[in-house]
């Protein structure tokens, strides 16, 4: 685990810091929809976030709205005590691989120097130091060695570093990830969770989404767990209960402590016993600890890369 329970008290931020990342009352969406409804949620400096939900429940559409890609039908956005009004560059960001356009022609290192476009957007040309920067990022992230070969003919695994290249080039202290273990393979993940805990303890502030529990959101410091509204915030082994699971996904899902891990089969129903008794394997439900944030009111319902789409998974 990266964050295991009995060590959560050293990776927890300063709570009297003010917030990097603020919303009050967001309700937010794409024409007349409504993806988030009223929406209160505070990032402080040092955050490691995983934003935790079913497909269409606002994940991907939260990040958006710090971003200043999606419009706010109510409410307050705040990045560094400033309003968010239209697209911000102080975010890094990663969009999900499916999104961007791989017949785009450009080479890693092109791709990885986009980065640096918001921060250089008067002149035609690149800078010395930044081109370094760019290059000692590449060398980080192990992929220095690819810089002239084209973005399609990288891994998943590969692709994924280059965004994330592109997107710490900037030297943002803050850090967006849209569903950034998806379709790599069990060592990629485990990787790049690795290198983001890496960051993070570097003073880099962490928002990601995700759809896999066990894989990724049960080793996060902080879990927030969205369909619509807010449902539950807090550490994962105050989140992840049966009561929460059962609001945000509308379905049975056990959970487990197997070696100090939270652990939950992901699945519609319970597992029965031969004789049709209690479901097996759960534990008791401790959502109402108070180190976790609940919430009553949960409803079901992408800055993108190189081409737009309004609609994602979220």
């Amino acid at each position: 685990m990266l964050h295991p329970p009995e060590l959560e008290h050293l990776h927890r931020p300063n709570p009297e810091a003010r917030p990097i990342v603020e919303l009050k009352g967001v309700t937010a969406g794409y024409d007349k929809s409504k993806v988030l409804r009223d929406v209160d949620l505070k990032i402080t400096p040092g955050d490691f976030v995983g934003l935790l939900g079913p497909s269409g429940s606002g994940k991907t559409t939260l990040l958006r709205v710090i971003l200043g890609a999606v419009p706010v039908q109510s409410g307050e956005v705040t990045v560094h005590d400033r309003p968010v009004r239209g697209r911000t560059n102080r975010a890094g960001y990663v969009p999900q691989l499916e999104t961007i356009d791989w017949n785009f022609p450009v080479t890693v290192e092109e791709a990885v120097m986009m980065g640096r476009t918001m921060s250089n957007r008067w002149l035609p040309w690149y800078r010395k130091h930044e081109k370094e920067l760019a290059y000692d990022m590449m060398q980080r992230l192990g992929i220095s060695g690819l810089a002239k070969r084209h973005i399609r003919q990288l891994s998943g695994g590969q692709q994924q570093r280059v965004f994330l290249a592109r997107a710490l080039v900037s030297s943002p202290d803050l850090l967006l990830l849209d569903e950034p273990t998806s379709g790599v393979d069990l060592k990629t993940r485990d990787d790049v969770m690795h290198l983001l805990h890496d960051l993070n303890h570097a003073g880099v502030t962490i928002v990601l989404t995700t759809h896999e529990i066990n894989a990724v959101a049960v080793h996060l410091p902080r879990i927030v767990c969205l369909n619509g509204s807010i449902v539950a915030d807090g550490p994962p082994h105050r989140v992840i209960t049966p009561h929460i699971l059962r609001e945000v996904y509308g379905a049975e899902m056990p959970v487990i402590q197997y070696h100090g891990m939270t652990l939950v089969a992901e699945s519609a129903h319970f597992w029965m016993d031969r004789n049709g008794g209690e479901p097996i394997a759960t534990v008791p439900d401790d959502s109402h600890r108070e180190a976790v944030i609940t919430h009553s009111h949960p409803t079901s319902s992408n800055v993108p890369g190189h081409h737009h789409h309004r609609g994602g998974s979220d």
